[in-house]
């Protein structure tokens, strides 16, 4: 069984920085990544990388490219989300997802098995 406990959000002024934080216990393979949920609208892919290390490539949405960070420690068994030059656009609901079996982790979409509990991230200007 897969479980994912997030940490890290809260309230910050437009140009600020959060770090999400993502534990993750249990086995994962494929893909892992965040994704949010702005009020009113779908869900976003927003970064997604390879559970194997040797693979690193990492996916953006365009809208956060040179913004956020994804990263892992595997030590700790936590992935990350760092987010730069927040925009009042950034406010919504952020989920950390683990498990897409199919591993096509540039789709930024599609179907994880595991979600986070979500983590507000509200962004003021």
């Amino acid at each position: 069984q897969v479980q994912l406990v997030e940490s890290g959000g809260g309230s910050v002024q437009a140009g600020g920085s959060l770090t999400l934080s993502c534990v993750v216990s249990g086995y994962t393979y494929g893909c892992m990544g965040w994704f949010r949920q702005a009020p009113g609208k779908g869900r976003e892919g927003v970064a997604a990388m390879y559970v194997i290390p040797s693979r690193t490539d990492i996916y953006y949405a365009d809208s956060v490219k040179g913004r956020f960070t994804i990263s892992r420690d595997n030590g700790k068994k936590t992935l990350y989300l760092q987010m730069n030059s927040l925009k009042p656009d950034d406010t919504a609901v952020y989920y950390c997802a683990a498990v897409k079996p199919d591993a096509r982790c540039y789709e930024l979409a599609g179907e994880y098995r595991y979600w986070g509990q979500g983590s507000q991230v509200t962004v003021s200007s």
